[in-house]
């Protein structure tokens, strides 16, 4: 099948709203698994069963989310085409907030000075292993090359290769046997079922109460899941524990069908929050500093989880959370990467147009020299 370029149009808000609720889910997953609570939960919470069952549900959805990120990833951009100006405008927020509050920290004291921090600080990545922002700074590299794989596949040689990569992936860890993940890989995989998705639509991913029962079924088998490890004193999140394990696939692939089903049309509001969830993980999982310091340090939460306020801190935490991180992006979005991108955009045509004068300068003058040579 040949790719088509189609003229930009405002994203169905569906989706984007999907690309929120996913991002909450992260925020949500970090409460739990980077603020020491995790511990607490294990020991038995001092007898709170209910509590901990709730925290445990709470904190299940990071490695999905991950999932429902890179499948919109592949949905849109399987019928798309990476620019430079795209990848600059990843690359430049990543950097922007990695050097922005490394500097933060250092000046009002929550951090002290190193060279390897500062190295770290300043590299867009240091490892390409399972750290999401770096692997999907690599991975945004290879679109181009995985379109180019999709166009020149059939229906029945992607179908075959997603399943192959299924059984590999995620099939044979989810039985306990070893295999190395990878993020760049992994993502790969995640974009070539979204393009899928895209490209082959079918009655099964495209019937909204099919994709329905298929969401509400997988949430329960996650949920349940994660709760009867949980009473066994098994590691409670075995099969969502990373975003190859079964459960994370099979949610995520459910719940972005039912919601790309929603077709609820343009909302400006919808879509506007949505444009900052990158922002969103930049800012609150920036670094294990930023860790150590929201949570902990700032929102202690294992101090809260021993009061009667707990769950209303935690709801308050991830809202506020996700509030804030939105009007940083969406101020920086608004005071620089936009005036960036058009001055960008503007020297580029600049550009353009000086070629293109230079080329029929050029073309007059071989003309005119011919015409000489004629006479």
């Amino acid at each position: 099948m040949k790719q088509k370029i189609t003229a930009k149009k405002p994203r169905d808000s569906g989706i984007e709203l999907f690309r929120i609720i996913t991002m909450f889910l992260i925020v949500c997953h970090h409460y739990v698994v980077n603020s020491g609570l995790m511990e607490e939960i294990l020991q038995g919470g001092e007898g709170n069963l209910l509590k901990c069952s709730i925290m445990i549900i709470f904190g299940w959805g990071g490695k999905t989310g991950i999932n429902c990120f890179v499948l919109i990833t592949g949905f849109f951009m399987c019928r798309s085409s990476i620019t430079l100006k795209k990848f600059l405008k990843l690359l430049l927020e990543v950097e922007f907030y990695k050097i922005t509050i490394y500097f933060i920290f250092l000046i009002t004291g929550v951090s002290e000075f190193t060279l390897k921090g500062l190295i770290k600080a300043v590299l867009p990545l240091t490892q390409l292993s399972t750290n999401f922002i770096g692997c999907y700074l690599i991975f945004f590299l290879f679109i181009p090359f995985l379109n180019l794989l999709i166009q020149h596949m059939n229906q029945k040689q992607h179908f075959f290769l997603m399943l192959l990569c299924f059984f590999v992936y995620t099939i044979l860890p989810s039985v306990n046997m070893y295999v190395a993940l990878n993020y760049v890989v992994w993502f790969s995989i995640i974009y070539i079922i979204g393009a899928y998705i895209r490209l082959y639509p079918n009655s099964l991913t495209d019937s909204r109460k099919i994709t329905a029962i298929c969401s509400v079924a997988t949430l329960v088998l996650s949920w349940s899941s994660v709760l009867v490890l949980y009473f066994l004193g098994k590691p409670v999140y075995f099969f969502v524990s990373d975003s190859n394990k079964i459960l994370a696939l099979l949610t995520a692939i459910s719940c972005f069908c039912w919601f790309k089903n929603l077709k609820m049309g343009y909302h400006k509001s919808i879509n506007t929050v949505a444009a900052s969830t990158f922002g969103v993980l930049l800012i609150h999982a920036n670094s294990d500093t930023m860790r150590q310091w929201l949570w902990q340090d700032t929102l202690q939460n294992v101090n809260w989880f021993h009061t009667d306020y707990f769950f209303l801190h935690a709801i308050v935490s991830v809202v506020g959370i996700y509030g804030i991180c939105t009007i940083i992006d969406f101020l920086r979005i608004r005071s620089l990467e936009r005036p960036f991108f058009q001055l960008y955009s503007r020297s580029s045509a600049e550009e353009r147009v000086r070629q293109r004068f230079e080329r029929i300068g050029k073309q007059l003058q071989v003309r005119s020299h011919k015409g000489d040579g004629k006479e």
